[in-house]
């Protein structure tokens, strides 16, 4: 009964994302401690963490955002493949320069997520099934563009890729006597300034305080004078646009694009929002949140990196028992609040 009334004190929003940020924190400790010999402690390899999941912080956000206005979006890791083979074909078969593909690319996001919405909203198809016919199109596609790998040798292109962005601190002194000081890419600034932006977005603006109240209630919504449909057909225009940037950041990161790419990508996306106290049933949500979900899982794969014998299947596993927790502690959080 005691744990029953602390479900109903406690607001489930900010219990939950303090159970993310304190969970990511004992992990990351606990790597310092137990991989202390092998440098887990330097500054470079929790920037590491965000350079590798850029694309995936991206996503991660505009995953956040349809989820809290009630949807879900299956389709974005093969969005995300597509937007690599697109930006691989332009710029190495079409000849079209970096900034004019990455345009592109992300004007295609944009209209993919509007057809989306559109289906979901105005025709009151369920996002399931409008994002499952999305993911087969887009990975469908990205074969019909090309089955073979295409790397990307576009000097402008790489330049992006690779430079890097010194900090003035944190720096040690390597064996040979010099300075190295930690370094993150052009990727992680595009990252965090789209998950900034997203943030402001929800916490101070009409949109964002539209797309929790139709998250939670649509009646409500609807009797508040919310036009339920606009706002989501909104959420999934954005998540479209967040998603093609993920891919952006991700062709960043790994400078190609095949078929295979980003498999599995959309299940990261939603179980790091879900993990970051995202409700799959709408209405409570925060990219904060999304981001440590990310991180998360980053740490999740550096230890088994680090660790040098497990298996990468370990991380999926990890990440399956957390999501198991986190939507305990959801239906827990949810069960008080009707009974309240």
């Amino acid at each position: 009964m005691k744990l029953e009334n602390f479900f109903k004190k406690v607001n489930g929003q900010s219990f939950m994302l303090s159970v993310t940020i304190g969970l990511f924190a004992v992990m990351y400790i606990i790597g310092m401690i137990v991989f202390a010999s092998k440098g887990f402690s330097n500054l470079q390899v929790f920037l590491n963490l965000f350079i590798s999941n850029a694309g995936l912080i991206v996503v991660a956000s505009g995953m956040t955002v349809v989820m809290i206005a009630g949807g879900i979006d299956i389709s974005v890791g093969s969005v995300v493949a597509m937007i690599c083979m697109m930006l691989a074909s332009f710029m190495e078969k079409g000849g079209i320069s970096a900034p004019a593909a990455v345009l592109i690319c992300l004007l295609t996001g944009l209209v993919f997520g509007l057809v989306q919405g559109f289906l979901v909203s105005y025709f009151g198809i369920q996002p399931f099934i409008v994002t499952l016919a999305g993911m087969f199109f887009a990975r469908g596609m990205t074969a019909i563009i090309s089955t073979e790998m295409i790397s990307i040798k576009n000097e402008l292109f790489l330049k992006w890729a690779t430079a890097k962005i010194y900090l003035p601190f944190g720096g040690y002194v390597n064996k040979k006597g010099t300075m190295i000081y930690p370094y993150i890419y052009p990727s992680v600034v595009v990252a965090l300034i789209a998950l900034v932006l997203v943030f402001a977005m929800l916490k101070y603006t009409k949109f964002g305080r539209s797309l929790y109240a139709v998250g939670g209630n649509e009646q409500s919504a609807m009797l508040m004078g919310l036009d339920v449909r606009k706002v989501k057909l909104k959420a999934y225009v954005l998540n479209g646009f967040l998603c093609s940037l993920g891919g952006v950041l991700f062709a960043l990161n790994s400078c190609s694009g095949f078929v295979e790419q980003a498999k599995g990508f959309e299940m990261d996306a939603i179980a790091s929002a879900v993990i970051g106290g995202t409700l799959l049933t709408g209405g409570v949500g925060n990219v904060i949140g999304s981001l440590f979900g990310v991180l998360i899982k980053g740490t999740i794969e550096t230890f088994i990196t680090f660790q040098g014998t497990l298996s990468s299947w370990w991380t999926r596993i990890t990440i399956a028992a957390l999501l198991a927790f986190f939507i305990v502690l959801q239906s827990l959080f949810a069960k008080a609040k009707e009974k309240k």
